[in-house]
C-alpha cells in the first residue's frame, strides 16, 4: 500500500509531500495523521531545523477528501487543528511548496506555513462560500492576519482562486518560480535558514507569529521569555565567537 504522507530527510531539512496524487493530494484521516507525526518528528529531533510541506503529482492539496468526510473522516488531528498543523504549527519554520492548486483544506495548509515558494502556475483560495460553506481550518481566521483585510475579505467573500503572480503580489507568495522548480527553491531557502543558529531561528519565528494573536504588552512579555532563553544557550556564545573569530558557527541546538 503506498503511503499517504511520504517524509525525507536532506541535510537539516525534512521534506513532507502528500502523497494521493489520484485524488490530487486530498485530505483524509491518514494523511492528517502522517503530517501531525512528521511535525512532531521535525520538532523533536535537534538535528533538524526546518520542514518542507509539498504535494505529489503536480498539484499541493485540493482539499479535504469529500469521500472520506461522508464516511465519517474528519483531517483534524486533536486540539491541533487540520492535519495537526493549523493550529499549532510546528515550532521549526515550515516552508510550502506549491505546484497547481492549492485550495479549500489545502489553502488552510499552506497558511500554517511561515514561508511559500509557488511555481507560476499555482492556483490558491478558498471556495468554501461557493458551496455555502465556511473555511474553518483557519482560512477565515487566517487569512485577515496575512493580508491587508479587504483584500482578505475578496478572497473569502468570492471564493475565487489567485494564481501565483497575483498571491506574490499581495503577499501570500515569497518566490514564484517556472512549473516544476518550486520543490528545489524552497529547498534552497529551506536550507538557507537552516544554516542560521536553530534555537534564535524557532524564538524568531514564535515572537513574530504571536505578534499577531495577542495584545502589544502580551508580545512584549512573551518576547522576553523567548530572547532570553536564547542569549543563555550555548548557540548563543558560539555565534558570537564564531562572528569574533571569523570561522562558521557550529550549532548544537542548545
Amino acid at each position: 500500500m503506498t503511503a499517504p504522507v511520504l517524509v525525507e530527510r536532506q541535510g537539516h531539512v525534512l521534506v513532507v509531500t502528500l502523497n494521493r496524487p489520484e485524488v490530487r493530494n486530498a485530505l483524509n484521516d491518514a494523511v492528517a495523521h502522517a503530517v501531525a507525526a512528521a511535525m512532531d518528528e521535525l520538532d523533536a529531533d535537534p538535528e533538524l531545523r526546518v520542514g518542507v510541506l509539498t504535494g505529489a503529482g503536480g498539484t499541493f492539496c485540493a482539499g479535504m477528501d469529500l469521500a472520506a468526510y461522508q464516511a465519517g473522516e474528519w483531517p483534524v488531528v486533536g486540539d491541533r487543528g487540520l492535519c495537526g498543523i493549523s493550529r499549532r504549527p510546528p515550532r521549526a519554520p515550515l516552508v510550502a511548496a506549491v505546484e497547481g492548486w492549492a485550495v479549500a483544506g489545502g489553502f488552510e495548509l499552506l497558511l500554517a506555513c511561515d514561508l511559500v515558494v509557488a511555481g507560476s502556475g499555482a492556483r490558491l483560495g478558498v471556495p468554501e462560500v461557493q458551496h455555502s460553506l465556511v473555511a474553518g481550518g483557519g482560512g477565515a481566521l487566517l487569512l485577515p492576519r496575512r493580508l491587508t483585510l479587504p483584500v482578505a475579505m475578496e478572497l473569502l467573500l468570492t471564493g475565487d482562486p489567485v494564481d501565483a503572480a497575483r498571491a506574490r503580489e499581495i503577499g501570500l507568495v515569497n518566490r514564484v518560480v517556472p512549473d516544476g522548480e518550486a520543490l528545489a527553491e524552497a529547498l534552497r531557502l529551506a536550507e538557507r535558514i537552516a544554516r542560521n543558529g536553530p534555537l534564535g531561528v524557532a524564538a524568531t519565528k514564535a515572537i513574530a507569529r504571536n505578534s499577531a494573536e495577542g495584545t502589544y504588552t502580551d508580545g512584549w512579555t512573551e518576547q522576553d521569555a523567548e530572547w532570553k532563553a536564547v542569549f543563555a544557550s550555548a548557540d548563543a556564545a558560539e555565534g558570537v565567537a564564531a562572528f569574533l573569530e571569523r570561522r562558521d558557527p557550529v550549532w548544537h541546538n542548545r
